[in-house]
């Protein structure tokens, strides 16, 4: 078993089967579709020679219930943000929040209380769940939501699936005025025209991202693509649905050499230039806004053998944008190139008590993995994050030490008491709690 960033990998058993409930009974972790980054789902190396086992919701992907008044939608945990867009968007409802992919089960994205485009406006998901039904350690179901069982709903939203196994989840979809998005895009010189482009767009987008050439330096450090959205009116928008687009994929994994500092720098260069207009706008199709990646199957094994991680964390505003000029001048000066790095403006902190984003700027680098260059370079980009007041994303980490961690996040110690009072045998558990929280192996 490995995440997307196919490290590390164990070797263990995973357990499928459409009864969620039968499928999850004794079950170490709960597994989805594998787009966590890192080793969140999977089960810590000695259960690999036990008979604990993962068990992997993909197959309990039923719809359960939908109110066409108010866009109320329960489901399984294992049905996929594909499968959801393929039904709901031709008949005019989307998620409140999507995340950069559609391969990601709604169990998932509970758990990793996953962000889109829009989190300066509408937050996480978990600000939109009703009610969760969980499979405790002891094998009780619990249905918990702000009324009932409210502890236990904010533990498991952002929880990476440590208080229990999802079994259905409850929310509202929203209704859109047509299947098109309307987008503008704009190049831009430096980090601090990004992020001010980011502010400025803030209250007139309800969704925002921008791409940035890591290997920029001095002057043009920050510099990029600044990209705006919001659904199309139906006058805006063509007569006919989006087409179905067929996907590429990366037919073998690539050697190691193919990404290396000089074609990552080209491919910046060029993705720069390639916005040869100041500024661009017109309709796209939801595919290619939300999720530019998935056109492109199995665009991890682009990464080599030793697999890729992600550097994901926030910090806080500043008049100087200093704390994430930082940080992206730190990853270049430790030798870090990614051609895949996004920067978003952050909202409220969400209601989960392991919830990522808060006020601030977040910031995502892709980059391939090196056995120790990489520990190094997360260790001080951790160390830096700490002294700004910022936090990491546990949904793409595969390198941060547990000191670093309890450091950084302050509301582990009301997690932890939330764990210790539904599973105190510590039944629950994965190869990253280990590695973070002290579970034991």
């Amino acid at each position: 078993m490995t995440g997307w960033g196919r490290y590390p990998a164990v070797t263990g058993l995973e357990v499928q089967g459409e009864d969620i409930r039968r499928t999850t009974a004794g079950a170490t972790l709960c597994r989805g579709l594998g787009r966590s980054y890192g080793d969140s789902s999977l089960i810590p190396a000695d259960d690999s020679t036990s008979r604990r086992f993962a068990a992997c919701t993909t197959r309990a992907d039923r719809l359960l219930a939908f109110d066409e008044t108010t866009g109320m939608l329960r489901a399984e945990a294992g049905l996929s943000l594909l499968e959801i867009n393929r039904l709901f968007l031709r008949r005019g409802w989307f998620v409140p929040v999507s995340p950069g992919t559609q391969f990601v089960t709604l169990g998932g994205m509970v758990a990793s209380d996953v962000h889109g485009k829009n989190h300066h406006i509408d937050g996480s998901f978990g600000e939109h769940v009703d009610q969760i039904t969980l499979q405790t350690a002891d094998g009780r179901v619990i249905v918990c939501s702000d009324q009932q069982e409210p502890e236990l709903f904010r533990a498991t939203i952002g929880g990476m699936g440590l208080t229990g196994h999802i079994l259905e989840v409850q929310f509202p979809m929203r209704a859109i005025p047509s299947p098109w998005i309307f987008e503008e895009s704009r190049r831009i010189d430096n980090l601090g025209d990004m992020v001010d482009g980011l502010k400025e767009a803030a209250d007139r987008w309800p969704m925002t991202v921008g791409w940035v050439d890591t290997l920029a330096r001095g002057r043009h450090l920050g510099r990029g693509i600044l990209m705006k959205g919001r659904w199309a009116t139906p006058d805006e928008a063509p007569a006919k649905p989006p087409p179905t687009k067929r996907r590429l994929r990366v037919p073998f994994q690539l050697p190691n050499f193919v990404l290396s500092k000089l074609s990552i720098k080209a491919f910046n260069t060029l993705y720069y230039w390639k916005h040869i207009r100041r500024e661009k706008r017109g309709i796209a199709a939801p595919e290619s806004f939300f999720y530019p990646l998935d056109a492109l199957l199995d665009w991890n094994l682009i990464y080599g053998s030793r697999g890729f991680t992600q550097y994901q964390c926030v910090v806080p505003h500043t008049a100087d944008n200093g704390p994430a000029r930082r940080v992206l001048d730190l990853f270049r000066r430790e030798g870090g190139c990614s051609f895949l790095c996004v920067i978003k403006d952050c909202g409220a902190e969400g209601k989960g008590m392991l919830s990522f984003l808060k006020p601030g700027m977040s910031i995502a680098v892709d980059f391939p993995i090196h056995p120790t260059r990489t520990p190094a370079l997360v260790d001080k980009l951790n160390e830096l994050v700490i002294a700004e007041g910022g936090r990491i994303y546990l949904t793409k980490d595969a390198f941060t030490r547990a000191e670093h961690f309890r450091a950084m996040e302050l509301r582990l110690e009301a997690f932890n008491a939330v764990r210790q009072r539904w599973d105190p045998q510590g039944t629950l558990r994965s190869a990253q709690s280990v590695r973070m929280l002290g579970d034991t192996p």
